[in-house]
């Protein structure tokens, strides 16, 4: 999503505004990809993880991790992550999870007396 009305000579004075998000939704987790401005006029990424949690009293809350990413970094960031990633795929391939426990159940059956 990009913020098209962002106006870019008021940058220096909303440092921290989003400019471009991108979330992620994988499972029980949200990752975002959120592009940034600093006072000086440029951008950089924060990578938030957020995981849905339920407090003891029932209501939800939200854990969040943050990383911050300047534009300096961002090759050796790519570097790091595609090397990781590559040695996780060799070692152990993904593959489609698939159900292997279920057992054979005839609706029918179920309303039966014993």
């Amino acid at each position: 999503m990009y913020f098209e009305d962002y106006d870019r000579s008021s940058r220096s004075e909303h440092s921290g505004e989003d400019v471009f998000s991108k979330p992620i939704r994988a499972g029980k987790r949200t990752y975002f990809f959120d592009v940034k401005t600093t006072k000086g006029n440029d951008y950089y990424l924060t990578i938030t993880e957020s995981k849905r949690r339920v407090d003891k009293d029932g209501r939800f809350s939200y854990e969040k991790h943050k990383i911050f990413l300047y534009k300096e970094d961002f090759e050796k960031f790519t570097e790091g992550l595609e090397e990781v990633v590559k040695f996780i795929k060799e070692r152990i391939p993904v593959t489609e999870a698939r159900p292997t426990d279920f057992t054979n159940v005839n609706f029918d059956d179920l309303n039966k007396d014993e």
